[in-house]
């Protein structure tokens, strides 16, 4: 028998780092029950009931192009001090950036059967054979044998066969329970640059991400501006109420949105700050250069990736960083179920095109 080590996240604002904890008698007992444990540590959950679904049950997934050299100030040096000290927001910084795609919507969890059905993937949820999920979301049946949460933030828990098809555990399922439209959640920051790679794409840079969510504008808090409810209505989903215990979900949803929900920005992208965090494809770092730069993609190597966007957990006095400049990290191979991803792809300027090659 073989026993994982347990990913723990320490999540403080929403902010996670991995240790390993080992698992408990009784979650090894859980996941052997509906398990398969082979070769050195690999898990392979038992053999699920087929999926089936239609592809009208989720949107395609069409790009959007930037087909001209862009510059954007990134960051910030915003005088009423929104930056969350430590998370390396500042300085405001030029950036220029050769043509590239991003997708219109997160990943779904449509999109990510395709690929799983397709491929055979095992995510590193399954291959742990946990992931985190908000304790609000479990069902009693769940919650009663959770034996763990995470130091500081109790709220987060270690869930026993919780993975990108059973984001609340294993009485949960994203098919059955209509969630085909959904951003695909518990993946890593591995298991993103995998489906990318199928897909003939990769993960977005930090600055190609950045500057996709201003939608153009400069000084933008927000993809769609500086009010938060323009008009009075949400545009975003986040966490409304008393935090981690009260949401009042002033937004329609407690949980994850469909991809297509809310009003897209002035580029055509859907929910690029709420909903899920997404992945990018920099390693993490506070340390920006002074100088402009043309086509940055951080450091060369480091310890966390990258995320942007905030999640449907983030409020204005827990997590602020639902903002396009916002940033925090995680560790490639870490999962929870509030981290998604959506995909970019550098764009060839066909040869008549290509009038301009300079930044």
């Amino acid at each position: 028998m073989v026993i994982n080590t347990l990913l723990i996240l320490v999540l403080a604002l929403d902010f996670v780092s991995p240790q390993t904890l080992p698992l408990t008698k009784e979650d090894v007992e859980a996941i052997e029950q509906d398990s398969k444990v082979v070769g050195s540590g690999e898990t392979l959950f038992a053999k699920e009931e087929e999926l089936t679904f239609t592809k009208d049950s989720y949107p395609s997934n069409d790009m959007i192009t930037f087909k001209d050299v862009v510059h954007f100030m990134m960051g910030t040096d915003d005088p009423n001090n929104v930056a969350i000290t430590g998370d390396g927001e500042t300085p405001a910084h030029f950036v220029g950036l050769e043509p590239f795609s991003i997708d219109k919507f997160e990943v779904s969890n449509g999109e990510f059967a395709e690929f799983v059905q397709a491929t055979n993937f095992v995510t590193e949820a399954e291959k742990f054979g946990n992931s985190f999920v908000m304790e609000n979301f479990l069902s009693k049946e769940v919650s009663d044998k959770i034996t763990q949460a995470v130091a500081g933030a109790k709220w987060w828990v270690p869930v026993p066969r919780a993975y990108w098809r059973r984001p609340e555990g294993g009485d949960s399922d994203v098919n059955k329970d209509h969630r085909m439209n959904h951003p695909v959640v518990h993946v890593s920051w591995n298991d993103a640059v995998a489906f990318c790679h199928w897909k003939g794409k990769r993960l977005p840079t930090e600055a190609e991400w950045e500057y996709a969510c201003r939608g153009g504008k400069q000084d933008r808090l927000y993809p769609w501006g500086n009010k938060f409810q323009p008009k009075g209505e949400f545009r975003l989903n986040i966490w409304q109420g008393k935090f981690p215990k009260e949401n009042t979900k002033e937004d329609g949803f407690a949980s994850t949105c469909p991809v297509d929900q809310f009003k897209q920005n002035s580029f055509g992208l859907y929910n690029m700050v709420g909903n899920v965090w997404e992945w990018t494809a920099d390693w993490f770092t506070t340390a920006h250069p002074t100088k402009p730069q043309k086509n940055p993609k951080g450091p060369s190597h480091g310890k966390d990736k990258v995320k942007k966007g905030g999640s449907f957990m983030c409020s204005k006095k827990f997590c602020y960083r639902y903002r396009c400049s916002a940033r925090d990290k995680n560790s490639a191979d870490s999962s929870s179920s509030n981290l998604g991803f959506r995909c970019a792809k550098t764009y060839n300027i066909p040869l008549k095109e290509n009038t301009r090659t300079d930044l």
